[in-house]
């Protein structure tokens, strides 16, 4: 997903609990890719935070999140469903939607037509034909339209967003920003103009959690990311996420995770 050259393997098509291999933290963890995301969930339920807003998801739910948008979900063991990650940097050419969307789809038709189109990418996608990359930008361009149609439909909702909403989805989008700055809630809530008391207060509104715990969760999913899948030393870690030492990068990480990082990765 950080390739910028177009090539099939850019669209990436897998089970949802594949996401949460490696541990829970794989998806619940506050993240973001770097490449726009379809989360199509067909059983199961859960409550699912992006940037920053809680909401309950169940079957047949579909969520588009554009790149770089902040999220988590629960991932229970009666969760299935399908992601489809698209090529970095293809939205303008898709004309995929700049906004997050969550959409109910209670009609049988239209979960039919979702699935298939889903099937269609996965199908080409396995192909690996030399036109299969241009095949599955059409297959991908039909299921943008297809959102938007759908965007269409619920314009209504879009007006809705309150104040706090929008307050909340501002913080969510300047940590995702510069969570591995040394920033803190107060530098936050001072950007926004806001208090760092009233800043928390709205995001427990909105998700149940205090905006430290966001931050702290953007961080450490971050760290625990870098220590699985990298082998850049704990102490260089450390340092690319703001913290002013390796030792108070060790006692953050183990209070918030419960282990060291030399011992967590030693796990992995």
């Amino acid at each position: 997903m950080t390739e910028t050259t177009a090539t099939p393997s850019q669209f990436r098509i897998m089970p949802l609990a594949r996401l949460g291999n490696g541990g829970r933290w794989r998806t619940e963890a506050m993240r973001s890719y770097g490449a726009p995301v379809l989360l199509w969930f067909t059983r199961g339920q859960g409550r699912i935070t992006v940037n920053g807003v809680t909401a309950g998801y169940g079957a047949h739910n579909c969520l588009y999140l554009p790149a770089g948008t902040m999220h988590g979900f629960e991932m229970s063991s009666q969760v299935n469903g399908t992601v489809v990650v698209f090529p970095q940097g293809s939205e303008d050419e898709l004309a995929l939607p700049d906004e997050a969307v969550h959409l109910r789809l209670r009609e049988t038709d239209k979960q039919t037509t979702l699935s298939r189109m889903v099937d269609n990418l996965h199908r080409e996608m396995e192909k690996n034909a030399p036109t299969s990359h241009r095949a599955m930008m059409c297959h991908a361009g039909l299921l943008s339209i297809w959102l938007e149609r759908q965007l269409g439909m619920t314009t209504a909702a879009k007006s809705t967003i309150t104040a706090t909403g929008r307050l909340v989805n501002a913080f969510a989008a300047l940590v995702e920003q510069k969570f591995h700055t040394d920033k803190t809630v107060r530098d936050y809530a001072a950007e926004l103009g806001v208090t760092p008391t009233h800043l928390s207060r709205v995001c427990n509104r909105t998700c149940g959690r205090p905006a430290s715990a966001i931050l702290q969760d953007r961080v450490h999913y971050e760290a625990r990311r870098l220590l699985t899948e990298t082998h850049i030393p704990i102490k260089d870690i450390a340092a690319s996420l703001g913290f002013a030492s390796a030792a108070y990068f060790t006692r953050a990480f183990q209070k918030q995770t419960g282990v060291t990082p030399s011992a967590f990765r030693k796990s992995r």
